[in-house]
């Protein structure tokens, strides 16, 4: 085994002590000291760098069956990373070498080598491979492309349009021809960020009143195409405002993550009838194999500047729960990533 000098003896990281009822609380997690592992046969041991935090992780919080196994309580959580390997046990990964996988809530973590995917900074900042070159691009890409079926000429609307997922759908829809693209968001500084820096024709602050009508007069004509991140009201306005044929991709419904009762679902389903409209859910893991296409497309796109991105970075391992919580209250602009 080869192995960078001078490794130190503590890793600290965050364990799920018990499952949060309604928004979760700091009494349900620790961090926790524990020993800095040996990578064993065929694993690396890697010194994260970056490590993400994500809406859908509220989800693994509870025993309730889904997609993903939950996590287990008193033992450290899951989530995207990269760093650097400073101990390799794997003939094809070398240390000093940079990879994603999916330990993140830890500052040190072994590796099965088959699991990881090797990256190069030089390419692009580390960052970018937990975000707009990482899951949260595939996501936008795969949803909108595929799930959406979008075309030329549609009319596209996207809630929670400044997050990492939202901002990516919204401007790809835009290199690829969308007639009209409207964002959704929480802040008038985000708003403005939408139609100013990343080229959306209209957006509007959810929270300044009635989401249908402010739907209505920023897309008079309809939408063909609802990217959902959000859920509750902004999918009865998006069917509201569904032309014929319409569809919807519900990728995220975060306005309903920590509600203890069943969230009513949208009035207007039968308008759906009328519009011949679609509303189809989707896993990003069901997609990897656009993986190819999607950096081929996209990573010319973020080099040459024509699709932007932002990240709100939070210092240090200690905070990665503060950061989780502000994913939760739509805090971030852009991909919220956590800096160790």
């Amino acid at each position: 085994m080869t192995e960078s000098p001078a490794l130190p003896s503590v890793n600290r990281e965050w364990h799920l002590l018990s499952r949060p009822v309604g928004w979760p609380k700091e009494e349900d997690f620790a961090l926790v000291e524990a020993d800095v592992p040996t990578p064993g046969e065929g694993q690396v041991l890697v010194r994260n760098k970056y490590v993400s935090v994500d809406p859908y992780m509220r989800g693994r919080m509870s025993a309730a069956k889904s997609y993903v196994a939950p996590f287990e309580l008193g033992k450290v959580m899951q989530g995207g990373a990269v760093g650097e390997v400073v101990a390799s046990n794997a003939g094809n990964i070398a240390v000093g070498d940079h990879v994603l996988h999916f330990f993140g809530w830890r500052e040190y973590a072994a590796v099965d080598a088959k699991n990881a995917v090797k990256v190069d900074p030089g390419a692009a900042p580390l960052s970018t491979y937990l975000g707009v070159l990482g899951m949260t691009g595939l996501t936008a890409y795969a949803g909108l492309l595929r799930t959406a079926a979008f075309k030329e000429g549609d009319a596209v609307f996207v809630s929670g349009a400044a997050g990492a997922v939202g901002g990516q759908v919204g401007q790809i829809a835009k290199l690829k021809g969308a007639s009209r693209v409207i964002g959704s968001a929480g802040s008038d500084e985000k708003v403005k960020l939408l139609t100013e820096e990343y080229g959306f024709d209209a957006a509007f602050n959810y929270k300044d009143g009635d989401v249908s009508g402010q739907l209505r007069a920023a897309a008079p004509d309809g939408i063909d195409v609802y990217f959902d991140n959000v859920g509750g009201d902004h999918l009865e306005a998006a069917i509201g405002s569904l032309n014929r044929d319409g569809r919807i991709a519900v990728c995220g419904m975060i306005s309903v993550y920590n509600n203890t009762e069943p969230a009513p679902g949208p009035k207007n389903l039968a308008r759906l009838i009328q519009t011949r409209g679609r509303i189809e859910g989707f896993l990003v893991g069901d997609h990897y194999d656009l993986q190819p296409q999607f950096v081929e497309e996209v990573g010319p796109w973020v080099r040459e500047g024509r699709l932007k991105y932002r990240e709100t970075v939070v210092e240090g391992i200690e905070n990665n729960l503060d950061a989780f919580f502000g994913v939760l209250r739509g805090d971030n602009t852009g991909k919220m990533i956590v800096k160790l």
